[in-house]
């Protein structure tokens, strides 16, 4: 269990990287928002999703 909850806290690191680059970047582009906005809904979706496993897996580690 303790190997799952280690890859999600990475997963979720290494996502908050990506959308901490990205976004600004996607909003800065020449196609800006309306291209964009599909990917960084699911980008922000996925870190969502992952705040809430992580928080679930700590519950069971700690």
């Amino acid at each position: 269990m303790t190997i799952v909850f280690q890859l999600a806290v990475f997963a979720l690191i290494v996502i908050s990287f990506l959308l901490v680059i990205g976004v600004p970047v996607a909003l800065a582009s020449p196609a800006g928002w309306s291209s964009n906005k599909n990917v960084v809904f699911s980008g922000t979706s996925l870190w969502i999703g992952l705040v809430f496993l992580v928080g679930i897996l700590n519950s069971f580690i700690s």
